[in-house]
């Protein structure tokens, strides 16, 4: 592979304006996320001490194996949401590694309204499930929940993918032979008693575990009967007399060392093979993404840029290099992994989206994971493009990369807007992973465009009744739809209602990539197969 020739010079003025500009989004990120984390000093956190608890996170770092990463999902969910008063939506979901095994861990965080779930926290439970079925792997839940947030109760308790999507998934896990072990640390109620309940293997806290299906209030009003919670449902009830808890502990510290034990005795099964090589740094520094990625979108950016700072060695196997040139397509390696790259440098014509169809083909026919890197405004439009029949053409890229059975992974770097991010896997098209960097933006469309066309249409309504639509009105308009897309089309606005993963710090890519592909392995992938493609 050539290693990638930059064009950037590290020490112009525009660079350093933007590095300057991106410094102050990721410095801004880095507070919203340290605030939500770092509670020290909240009354919960110290009364959970109080009662010699651990922090949700403090579980985490124990379970895993020494100096290994903890690839965190979205811990930013309900972010500006409920007067944020979910940090992180009272759930910790997140990748890593117990003696060697790629792990799924999810963790109530019972100072945060005492583990309820409102309907973001179903989403990343739900959503760390689907990543554990999909990658086949263990999963660790570490329980410390009151159930459903009740005032939300209509958000969380009858759809589909709501509080009985936990175990109608865990059932299936179950079936496919994804070991599930629970560790009950404080509270287990109601339907959420089901969660040790279904697992391979429980353990239960003394004297702070509980599981029962009703609390003691909600016996005394059903029965009359008065009992204590230990007594109704503690460890030494469910280890020695109902048997729904297999392991007795006598502190946080004890279980998670029992679950680390378990852990040992799980099979070793066959991984999906790929041609790993030795990692290597790249040539370029990943810092000087930094002063690369888009702050203002309107500003085109080569994408090889973002490539040459990522992969190993800054190398790159292009593929069609003259061809469709607003789409870059080649095979590079991120820590010793292959990956297909497929990354945007403007807009999709016919010709660009028939070469990104060719090389999904390519990607999936070798078995090689594919990374889409967004900076995608969309399709381009216009008569002379539908006669081309551009829908047609998209639609061929848009059908390789629904039915590739590779793993796909997503990183938005820029803007992600109309049908351009469901053509570069957005997170209708199920890439094992999404995530978006903290000036990264999404929406239908961009504001300056929405603002036009609803403009427009308005307008013609008004002309068709005989009237004009004033200045002062279309100023107005084009002013909060401006202000409304900003809002919702922010990174923030995303990674709050879980849309993506989370939002990562650019120099941390290549690491959380490598460590996605890492996890994809563990389950061995189907073989692709497309259906028909309008010719």
């Amino acid at each position: 592979m050539y290693r990638i020739k930059s064009q950037i010079d590290i020490n112009s003025e525009s660079f350093q304006a933007n590095q300057k500009a991106f410094l102050e989004l990721l410095n801004t990120f880095r507070e919203r996320t340290r605030s939500t984390i770092d509670r020290a000093q909240e009354s919960a956190v110290l009364k959970h001490k109080e009662r010699g608890k651990l922090l949700a996170r403090e579980r985490i770092n124990l379970l895993v194996d020494p100096n290994t990463p903890f690839m965190e999902f979205s811990s930013l969910a309900a972010y500006n949401k409920y007067e944020n008063q979910f940090p992180s939506a009272g759930i910790i979901t997140g990748i890593g590694v117990i003696h060697g095994k790629e792990t799924l861990i999810i963790a109530n965080d019972a100072t945060v309204k005492g583990g309820t779930y409102i309907k973001e926290t179903i989403r990343k439970h739900v959503r760390a499930q689907e990543i554990a079925m999909e990658n086949h792997l263990p999963c660790v839940y570490m329980v410390d929940s009151g159930g459903a947030f009740l005032p939300d109760q209509a958000n969380v308790f009858p759809d589909r993918f709501d509080f009985g999507r936990f175990f109608f998934n865990q059932a299936r896990m179950s079936a496919e032979g994804i070991p599930q072990i629970s560790i009950v640390m404080g509270s287990c109620t109601a339907g959420g008693a089901y969660v040790p309940a279904m697992s391979d293997e429980t353990i239960i806290v003394k004297e702070q575990g509980t599981i029962f299906i009703g609390g003691p209030p909600l016996v005394k009003a059903a029965t009359g009967e008065e009992v204590t919670a230990e007594e109704l449902g503690g460890a030494d009830v469910h280890t020695s007399i109902s048997g729904v808890a297999d392991h007795f502990a006598e502190d946080d510290r004890h279980a998670i060392s029992i679950c680390r034990n378990i852990f040992e005795t799980l099979e070793h099964k066959e991984k999906q093979k790929l041609d790993i090589i030795e990692a290597e740094e790249p040539f370029y520094d990943p810092k000087e993404l930094y002063g690369i990625a888009p702050v203002d979108l309107k500003k085109a950016v080569d994408s090889r840029e973002i490539i040459a700072r990522m992969v190993d060695g800054s190398r790159f196997q292009e593929f069609k290099a003259r061809y469709a040139p607003t789409i870059v397509t080649g095979f590079a390696h991120i820590m010793g992994f292959p990956i297909g790259i497929i990354a945007n440098n403007g807009v999709l014509f016919s010709e660009t989206a028939l070469k990104g169809a060719h090389f999904v083909e390519l990607c999936t026919s070798r078995n090689i994971p594919i990374l889409f890197l967004q900076n995608i405004t969309g399709f381009i439009v216009g008569k002379e493009y539908e006669h081309k029949g551009i829908a047609r053409d998209g639609a061929k890229f848009v059908h390789a990369v629904a039915n590739a059975n590779v793993p796909k992974f997503t990183v938005v770097f820029g803007g992600s807007f109309g049908a351009g991010n469901y053509a570069m896997a957005g997170r209708a098209y199920d890439p094992r992973l999404l995530f978006m960097w903290p000036n990264a933006k999404i929406s239908v469309m961009g504001g300056e465009q929405a603002a036009d066309v609803l403009i427009q249409v308005k307008k013609d309504q008004l002309y068709a009744r005989g009237e004009e639509m004033k200045q002062d009105d279309i100023d107005n308009l084009k002013k909060s739809i401006l202000e409304k897309y900003e809002h919702e089309g922010s990174a923030y606005y995303s990674t709050a209602r879980i849309w993506d993963d989370g939002i990562i710090d650019p120099v941390d890519t290549r690491k959380i990539l490598a460590m996605g592909i890492a996890m994809s392995i563990n389950k061995k992938w189907d073989k692709t197969k497309f259906g028909i493609f309008r010719m």
